[in-house]
């Protein structure tokens, strides 16, 4: 059994969404299993499920070109498994959210596979071609071409019933079973 933790910050409910969505995915492949940490408080952050999962992925919303205080809040409270090496060679990915369709989420991206390949884990791509032709739509798989990890984007003026939309969280999912389908290769590998 992989167990893999989806560790993830959300302002106004859409990055939550996102991470059901990943988390979703994870539990559809035989044999891995997700647990969802929620950011609300460092202090009851999980650390030893974390030392103990097979694969991290993290999440947070795109605030002013980067993750989310809270987040990076967490980032830092990590420097005790760093300096311990408590995440070497985990699988790790990443997802984030934004109001803007770009928003400078590619940012957010590279502060999340930083902090995991400062960690010695190993990073999984999106590995979805993006929906960019001219018959694209709001609710294709990979709308927004990420390749790092799954992005999606929430309009500002609805809440996360509305948003983010379909094709987003079908990404999210998509990129959860990815995430989880490489993690089990490793267990396995392992064996």
């Amino acid at each position: 059994m992989a167990k893999i933790a989806i560790v993830y910050h959300s302002g106004y409910g859409h990055t939550a969404k996102q991470a059901a969505a990943v988390a979703a995915g994870v539990n559809e492949v035989a044999g891995a299993s997700a647990q969802l940490v929620a950011l609300d408080d460092i202090a009851a952050v999980p650390w030893a499920d974390l030392d103990g999962a097979d694969g991290i992925i993290f999440g947070a919303p795109t605030y002013m070109g980067g993750p989310s205080a809270k987040f990076k809040e967490f980032a830092d409270a990590s420097s005790k498994a760093w300096f311990t090496r408590a995440w070497q060679d985990k699988v790790a990915g990443g997802f984030t959210n934004s109001a803007s369709l770009n928003g400078d989420k590619q940012g957010t991206l590279g502060a999340l596979a930083t902090l995991a390949l400062q960690h010695g884990m190993i990073w999984v791509s999106l590995g979805l071609l993006p929906a960019n032709s001219s018959k694209a739509q709001r609710n294709d798989v990979n709308r927004m071409g990420a390749s790092y990890g799954a992005m999606a984007q929430s309009d500002s003026d609805v809440g996360p019933d509305v948003a983010p939309p379909a094709g987003d969280l079908e990404t999210a999912r998509l990129y959860g079973a990815r995430v989880a389908a490489t993690t089990l290769r490793f267990v396995r590998g392992k064996q």
